[in-house]
């Protein structure tokens, strides 16, 4: 029966063929969540959280995890000892004192078009209510950080449409703060060129190149908000990232995020769009650390690979042992770990 059953999770089937198919829509790759004790590929870190201390976990790696994982990352270790002096480091503090006082400020301006460093930054908003009702969201504010949380650009945004509803209980915002705020327009052109850098956006491509590797949380509807086009294989957004979403394949909130993986709270009451960028920072650093092998990493979806599984090869795959169908199986998202042989 093991030769029928999923090298990656798994599941067992009565024929050769149900596995070979399995493996061509599954998407199984050494890039998935892995449990560190029995080898299963899980598709986002939320199926293995439930697979170690859900409601209905596998009871041996329950008890193993219990006692030597940690429960941020994910990762077991060798002895409890280990384990406590891993997860004080893991668990990250929010931020408080000095540094959110002054991020709150709203008055720093660093953006300097074609400047070296900086090849990742993290990017938040915060909206105004606009329209009849309120319900139009209008950027009125912005900040950008480096991957040491330090602040490129944090400044207002004066909406180019009224303000109806500033929201203050969520954004501390109040008309007096738009009033001679950089104007919508100065702002998109301004990041714009800064993501950018120099590079025309037709050239822009996946790896390599001046491009800024953008990070945050809901890009999307930041971006169209900005009225900025920005390409997506510079985009790393942890609400559309698989290994960061539901099991349901929905995204997770930021908030819930930042308390389950990094260990601390964040957007209670008066919301700084500063946190928001270090928290997105900090889960796209801890996404791009994992210590995955390095190897070419052609999607399932590329044309070079979208034969690895192809109708016409069935006899040959069904030859293969389930751990070679896994040696040749391809992800269908590229994995953030890449960025590292990048951005280091």
């Amino acid at each position: 029966m093991n030769r029928n059953k999923c090298a990656a999770c798994f599941r067992q089937f009565n024929k050769l063929e149900h596995l070979v198919e399995h493996m061509r829509i599954s998407y199984h790759s050494g890039h998935e969540p892995t449990c560190a004790i029995c080898r299963k590929h899980c598709r986002s870190f939320e199926s293995l959280r439930e697979h170690l201390i859900g409601p209905l976990p596998k009871q041996e790696c329950r008890d193993i995890f219990a006692y030597r994982g940690c429960k941020f990352c994910l990762k077991v270790f060798d002895s409890p000892n280990s384990r406590r002096v891993h997860q004080e480091k893991c668990q990250l503090s929010g931020l408080t004192g000095m540094i959110g006082r002054f991020s709150s400020m709203g008055l720093r301006d660093n953006l300097t078009i074609g400047s070296r460093g900086a090849p990742v930054v993290a990017l938040a908003c915060k909206m105004v209510g606009g329209g009849s009702d309120g319900s139009l969201d209008l950027c009125a504010r912005v900040c950008i950080i480096d991957e040491h949380e330090n602040i490129i650009f944090h400044s207002y945004v004066k909406p180019p449409f009224p303000v109806t509803n500033y929201r203050y209980e969520t954004t501390g915002i109040r008309a007096e703060y738009l009033r001679d705020a950089i104007p919508m327009r100065q702002v998109q052109r301004k990041i714009q060129d800064f993501l950018c850098n120099g590079e025309p956006m037709w050239t822009i491509r996946a790896r390599g190149g001046k491009a800024r590797i953008l990070v945050g949380h809901g890009l999307d509807h930041d971006l169209e908000c900005l009225q900025i086009e920005y390409r997506p294989e510079k985009i790393r957004d942890t609400a559309k990232y698989p290994p960061l979403m539901k099991t349901s394949k929905l995204s997770n909130s930021l908030k819930y995020l930042t308390q389950t993986y990094l260990g601390y709270d964040i957007q209670t009451g008066i919301q700084d769009p500063y946190d928001d960028c270090v928290a997105t920072m900090r889960l796209y650093k801890r996404m791009r650390s994992q210590a995955h092998r390095m190897e070419d990493y052609p999607l399932a979806s590329d044309p070079q690979n979208r034969n690895n599984f192809a109708s016409w090869r069935q006899s040959e795959l069904e030859r293969m042992s389930p751990e070679q169908m896994l040696e040749i199986s391809r992800s269908d998202y590229y994995c953030w770990c890449m960025d590292s042989l990048y951005t280091s």
